[in-house]
């Protein structure tokens, strides 16, 4: 069924900006708008007033928003019952994670769940959490997996695994035989920081606030715009960090980086499902929600590599 016109349109409706609607869809900004010009063509009245730098539905647009929800919904609801039926899970779901999640986490799961349900397709946009939530709020996506402290506005958040930031250094650095590390010895240390702005950065300083610590008073030798490039600098020797355990689990396995924990407190935050509570779902949809929520997680930091529900 050919729906993708109706969810351009959506998007622009939700959003009130065809440019937002392009970040979000991920379709240049002329696509967006000939999407909308061809539903316009169809049934020959305007959707939307563009005057003064707005974008805003016209009477006729807001019937066929109200209806092509409707569609959207019943789409979904199809696909659900006929998969239920027929006991096949067919079809595709698309989420949209944050960064950490996207690239440590969801690609074994994703690789897992594909193995025991080959016809299926997984669509995943990459985002920070206020970014997926826009997404989610959009009907861009079936389900978001985002990290810290969300807005719940309309949408049903559920955690789904911790997470821990931990101390990381090179495999010959003086710490990497001690079990912990006090929060204070941290300063005595060339520590590589994340630039601001980083949802990682931000917890790492509310958490060394409450030792009265801020980043002035830590012997920052580096600041970079990516764990990728903070852990091959830790490699290199040129200093600590402090890094999600799911962003290290494979250098750690493979002994290229140590890592450590505090003795005295513990950075934690949650990892989280986050999706409309009034949306219908696609089978698909269900199928891959209970995988997630079943996944042992857990195994992949102790090295499991074995297909998961796999015969």
């Amino acid at each position: 069924m050919d729906d993708h016109k109706l969810r351009v349109f959506c998007t622009v409706a939700e959003t009130k900006s065809f440019s937002k609607a392009s970040s979000i869809i991920h379709l240049t900004q002329p696509a967006v708008s000939l999407q909308v010009q061809a539903l316009e063509e169809v049934y020959g009245t305007k959707l939307f007033d563009r005057s003064n730098n707005t974008v805003v539905l016209t009477s006729t647009g807001k019937l066929l928003y109200k209806y092509a929800k409707e569609i959207l919904a019943l789409y979904a609801t199809v696909e659900r019952d006929i998969g239920g039926l027929t006991g096949l899970v067919k079809g595709s779901v698309t989420i949209g994670a944050s960064s950490t999640i996207a690239n440590y986490l969801l690609p074994s799961v994703v690789a897992d769940y594909r193995r025991n349900n080959p016809k299926t397709k997984v669509n995943m946009l990459v985002g920070n959490s206020r970014r997926v939530v826009e997404m989610l709020n959009a009907g861009t996506i079936d389900l978001g997996l985002v990290e810290g402290e969300v807005s719940r506005q309309k949408i049903v958040i559920e955690g789904l695994v911790p997470d821990e930031l931990i101390i990381v250094m090179s495999s010959d650095h003086p710490w990497a035989g001690r079990d912990s590390i006090s929060v204070r010895e941290l300063q005595e240390q060339p520590f590589i920081l994340r630039e601001e702005g980083s949802g990682t950065r931000q917890m790492i300083e509310k958490h060394l606030a409450a030792f009265g610590i801020t980043p002035q008073q830590m012997n920052v030798s580096l600041i970079l715009g990516s764990t990728e490039a903070i852990k091959s600098a830790v490699e290199q020797g040129t200093g600590v960090s402090l890094l999600s355990r799911w962003a290290v689990r494979k250098e750690v396995q493979a002994g290229s980086l140590v890592q450590s924990s505090f003795g005295d407190m513990r950075m934690l935050r949650e990892f989280s499902l986050v999706y409309n509570k009034n949306s219908y779902f696609s089978r698909t949809f269900e199928t891959f929600y209970e995988y997630l929520k079943k996944y042992p997680f857990e195994d992949l930091l102790v090295g499991r590599t074995e297909c998961i529900g796999c015969a």
